[in-house]
């Protein structure tokens, strides 16, 4: 039976997850190197004089803060931020609308940008380079070109799969910067600082078995969070103990890793239909009903990164780690 999620629900969803999002830099935890060097391109753009920093592109698993740093940069600069997404913009037109609704100094955030269609990405070259929109106005022989001046501006590319990313596109990013997984402590400095927002009542082996679980992702803490505490409010009066926290993830289906029915799927597909691996990715995705970029985006980085899948020239293999977690014989 499916459950339904109600527009209320889907509305408080999203308000707690902008009253959890960062700030200030200093509530920004992790990714210190990132933000160092983010913070020493502002500067210097100030000192100089510019209009607008360098174009950056920011690489690596999804939740992993992305989005946040854009809007962090839009408050340190007092300037407006424009989100959008690469899949969203689906036409030249919808591009330049963007475009010259820009004001001088903004910054426009754009998720998987890897994504972006091949015309819109073309197009964009000289607007990057020289601020400068070429647009195609008419049919056939009536047709001409017509330049607009763009507003100077800060282009935040997100992504992904920086390997999908063309040489052309990537080159003219003046900044490239990879985000990593957290470490287990600042995860649970996350759960920590979100339980206080929350007003959530927490003790330290909870939060740590929350950190466990999150995938070293704040997205994911925050939301296996919001789940334990919804159980601690129906079962244990509003407290989060270490008890409430097991029951929670035993019936949300998370394990001490942090695999979810999707990663378990993935994990059996690979070592009981195709005997541990290889198996190409089209081929997993078919036996395993998942698609091809749900196992690359959402599955596969984590297993990966965990040592529970290997990839290797002809296909993905599990490892004796992940025999071991499923509690299946390796030969």
């Amino acid at each position: 039976m499916t459950k339904k999620t109600t527009p209320e629900q889907m509305d408080e969803d999203q308000t707690l997850d902008l009253a959890l999002r960062p700030k200030r830099w200093e509530e920004y935890i992790g990714q210190e190197k990132v933000k160092r060097n983010i913070r020493i391109i502002i500067e210097a753009a100030e000192k100089r004089g510019d209009k607008a920093p360098e174009h950056m592109l920011f690489h690596g698993n999804s939740g992993l803060g992305k989005t946040t740093l854009a809007y962090l940069m839009a408050k340190e600069m007092k300037t407006g931020i424009r989100i959008t997404s690469g899949p969203a913009v689906k036409k030249a037109g919808e591009l330049a609308a963007i475009l010259t609704n820009l004001s001088e100094g903004d910054i426009l955030f754009i998720d998987e940008i890897h994504r972006l269609n091949k015309v819109c990405e073309e197009m964009i070259y000289p607007v990057l380079e020289e601020f400068n929109l070429n647009l195609v106005v008419g049919n056939g022989p009536m047709a001409r070109t017509v330049d607009l001046k763009i507003p100077q501006f800060t282009l935040i590319g997100a992504t992904t799969q920086l390997a999908l990313l063309s040489g052309p596109l990537r080159n003219r990013f003046g900044a490239t910067f990879r985000l990593e997984p957290y470490s287990q402590k600042e995860i649970e400095k996350i759960v920590k600082r979100s339980a206080d927002l929350l007003g959530v009542e927490i003790d330290k082996e909870s939060i740590k078995k929350i950190a466990e679980r999150s995938r070293f992702t704040p997205r994911v803490a925050n939301r296996l969070l919001k789940r334990v505490r919804d159980f601690a409010q129906v079962k244990k009066d509003g407290k989060v103990t270490p008890e409430i926290t097991d029951t929670a993830f035993k019936n949300l289906n998370v394990d001490k890793k942090g695999l979810e029915s999707g990663d378990i799927n993935i994990l059996n597909t690979l070592i009981e239909k195709f005997d541990g691996g290889p198996a190409g990715l089209k081929a997993l995705a078919a036996a395993s009903n998942e698609r091809q970029d749900t196992i690359l985006e959402i599955y596969e980085p984590y297993l990966v990164q965990i040592d529970f899948i290997k990839r290797t020239s002809r296909g993905r293999v599990a490892t004796k780690k992940a025999y071991d977690h499923l509690n299946k014989s390796y030969d």
